[in-house]
């Protein structure tokens, strides 16, 4: 289990930070907003060596006048030759405060002379190497109690940190220390007690040590957990706008999915409607891009009216499972729209020609957060005419005009289309037929996407990561199997593809992470396996394809040898043969996107139920048991754990059916297994021509398991009990029950 680092460390950490007058720098959200502005190069700036790179962000930063690195050796032997600390930058290429940091100081002339002068500078994607940012974020949380990105480490040459801070302002602002000031501060307190300095950083390192301790602790967890946790999120749910907690406002998925998992356990309808308030609220909102598809990163406020407006894949795999799943436990079509809105938006932008999908688009063009995606009445006009535009600017409450157009924040809210009523109320107000106002308002919607697509687009950051992926993949196979939409496995099998032909090490055929412009790099980590495992066996229940349930065997296997604690349990972060960094960390914090361990937890149970192994059904338990006493400090803060724990906990169903690929009555069978929220299962399809794909060498328990008279049959067994077989549809569906 994890151990809190020690309050007498901290307590040296702070007293020596407070000795320097080094104050923690945290994100300051709802700051001015600054332009966004790149070096062009052409003749005024001198590329540096991140030129090199593939990293779209760490390109950003190539044309900077501060002597950037990426992370390599050449940065810590240099700095050890030359006795300088290292300044280590963290970010995304998405990442607004980035961006901000990135024009006020690093193009900067005389900051970038003080950067270069007293330090070595590297620059890091967190995106390309989470492993990194894991460390030093875990580090700038426990010293500062607070995080986010631009994340700035200052440490030795042994990678050894004595500051953390995120976003630094160029010149002293209220409160908050500038580069100016910060930089000679650390370059007099370097030149004149360096000892002082590394001893502070090995204090600061062995109370990270301390915080990732594991111990032999047997712990447990029952469904006492699961209602604790829904107790705690009730606690902090927003009953007027849906959400939990106040501003800033995230989706946080793995809660919906957690309550959908609770509801049909408890039979609480409270849950639900905690689900549906929130997915309603967030569809309605500014989070919402209702012209163009696809959710926004997170809202400022508390309302979902103004978001925070670059759009990462992860949330798109993540509420696209949200949606998708409330509209199988609810059947209102709304859920339905809104999963294949998402869809529609991943398909069309973020789609390579190779078949795998893009990671984000930044939430800044033309030097203004949100300008793609922002309205005003005359330009609504101008694309539809007044009569229809009178319609949508009503409907979705844009009231800003062109003279009001650079005012914020009050009139920014007026230039964010968002609902706040449903379409069906305003057509009662209006006095229409809904679908006629729906085909009116779907027509005009379009008409404004075809005039934004000439605006100057956000800059989309292009590579394709294999943990993302394997989460977009899980939700495209989700909504082919519960949609009927052959275009969405498809998706997901050329994301699969591509991954498996283009992302392996050449010499010993190992999954990578990262791919750009025709280059692999970066053994995988964790994530990786666990959610491309994930999107397999997802992609499998909708295709029966064996070789896909083959290939997720194959992983788990390869995640098992090289990522595996044999003496705690659980997994790490990185392999056995990865980079060595301060420490070997294990993350199961479901933040915003859920943690490896939470989902290899899922598919360690799942491939136990499919192949009946029972070695993996104890390394599930396992995985239970070596997070348990930390889960239990806090669970809603673990509500992916949670989602897997309630599979394992059961009830849970193995369900196999038995047929002809292709005939009538084996697809209303899986139909029928399809429609209604039952997530505690695994479906197997047994072909009754073996040549098709004999599943019985994967699964042998099906040996035995044939369809009767040539019809389809279905054989549902329910925790470790087999019921008997039939092939009557609704019989399976009562027994499933």
């Amino acid at each position: 289990m994890i151990k809190y680092v020690s309050i007498l460390l901290l307590k040296l950490a702070a007293l020596f930070m407070f000795a320097i007058m080094l104050q923690p720098l945290q994100n300051e959200l709802g700051a001015e907003t600054m332009e966004q502005k790149h070096i062009n190069n052409k003749g005024n700036a001198r590329l540096n060596r991140l030129i090199h790179e593939k990293s779209p962000y760490l390109l950003q930063h190539a044309s900077n006048p501060v002597d950037w690195y990426p992370w390599c050796e050449e940065a810590f032997e240099k700095a050890r030759r030359e006795n300088k600390p290292i300044f280590l930058s963290i970010g995304y290429s998405t990442c607004h405060w980035c961006h901000v940091m990135a024009h006020e100081s690093f193009e900067d002339p005389e900051v970038a002379k003080l950067l270069n002068e007293t330090f070595v500078s590297i620059k890091v994607d967190r995106e390309e190497r989470p492993d990194i940012d894991n460390i030093y974020m875990n580090i700038c949380r426990m010293l500062t109690g607070g995080g986010g990105w631009p994340l700035t480490i200052i440490m030795t040459p042994d990678k050894k940190p004595f500051y953390a801070g995120t976003y630094i302002p160029k010149e002293n602002r209220y409160r908050m220390m500038g580069m100016l000031d910060l930089i000679p501060r650390i370059n007099t307190l370097w030149a004149s007690d360096t000892k002082k300095v590394i001893d502070s950083s090995n204090q600061i390192v062995d109370g990270l040590r301390q915080n990732t301790l594991y111990s032999t602790i047997d712990d447990e967890l029952d469904a006492t957990i699961l209602k604790s946790t829904y107790t705690q999120l009730s606690m902090s749910f927003d009953n007027v706008n849906g959400g939990f907690g106040d501003a800033p406002k995230f989706p946080s998925p793995q809660n919906i999915l957690f309550l959908l998992r609770y509801w049909k356990r408890a039979d609480d309808d409270n849950a639900l409607d905690m689900v549906e308030k929130t997915l309603q609220s967030m569809r309605n909102g500014g989070m919402c891009d209702h012209v163009g598809f696809g959710f926004h990163r997170y809202a400022t406020d508390s309302t979902w009216l103004v978001p925070h407006f670059e759009k990462m894949l992860y949330d798109q795999a993540m509420l696209a499972m949200a949606y998708t799943e409330t509209y199988q436990a609810t059947g209102k079509a709304e859920y339905k729209d809104a999963a294949r809105e998402i869809f529609a938006y991943v398909l069309r932008d973020m789609t390579s020609s190779e078949g795998g999908f893009y990671s984000a688009e930044d939430a800044d063009s033309e030097g203004e957060e949100g300008a793609f995606y922002l309205w005003t009445v005359e330009e609504v006009e101008e694309v539809l005419g007044k009569k229809d535009a009178d319609l949508i600017t009503r409907l979705f409450n844009i009231t800003a005009d062109n003279k009001s157009k650079e005012a914020a924040p009050e009139n920014l809210t007026g230039r964010i289309p968002h609902l706040k009523s449903s379409m069906r109320e305003f057509a009662v107000k209006l006095e229409m037929d809904e679908p006629e106002l729906r085909k009116t308002v779907d027509a005009a919607l379009q008409k404004m996407f075809i005039a934004r697509e000439k605006r100057v687009h956000p800059h989309k950051d292009d590579k394709i990561l294999t943990d993302w992926n394997g989460l977009m993949v899980a939700a495209f196979a989700k909504g082919a199997r519960v949609f009927g939409d052959e275009s969405y496995s498809n998706a997901a099998k050329q994301a699969i593809d591509f991954i498996l032909k283009s992302m392996r090490r050449g010499d010993d055929n190992r999954l990578l992470h990262r791919y750009r412009d025709g280059d692999a790099a970066q053994l995988a980590y964790v994530d990786d396996y666990s959610f491309l495992i994930w999107g397999l066996l997802e992609l499998y229940e909708t295709t029966f394809d064996a070789a896909l349930l083959q290939t997720a065997i194959d992983l788990n296997n390869e995640l098992i040898k090289h990522f595996w604690d044999e003496k705690y349990g659980g997994f790490f972060f990185t392999a056995d043969d990865g980079e060595k960094l301060l420490i070997r960390q294990k993350e199961f914090y479901d933040g915003a996107i859920p943690s490896g361990n939470s989902i290899a937890m899922l598919n360690t149970i799942k491939l136990a139920r499919i192949i009946g192994d029972d070695k993996l059904e104890s390394m599930a338990l396992k995985i239970v048991s070596a997070f348990a006493h930390s889960v239990k400090q806090a669970p809603s803060a673990f509500t992916q754990f949670m989602v897997a724990l309630n599979f394992v906990l059961g009830p849970s169903y193995e369900i196999v059916v038995a047929g002809d690929s292709g005939s009538d009555d084996t697809l209303k069978m899986l139909n029928a297994v399809r429609s209604g929220f039952i997530p505690n299962k695994v479906v197997i399809f047994k072909d009754n021509d073996e040549k098709k794909c004999d599943i019985s060498r994967i699964a042998r328990f099906t040996k035995d398991q044939k369809s009767i008279n040539g019809k389809a049959t279905a054989y549902v067994c329910l925790n470790y009990s087999c019921k008997t077989p039939t092939t009557d549809i609704a019989e399976m569906m009562e027994l499933i029950k």
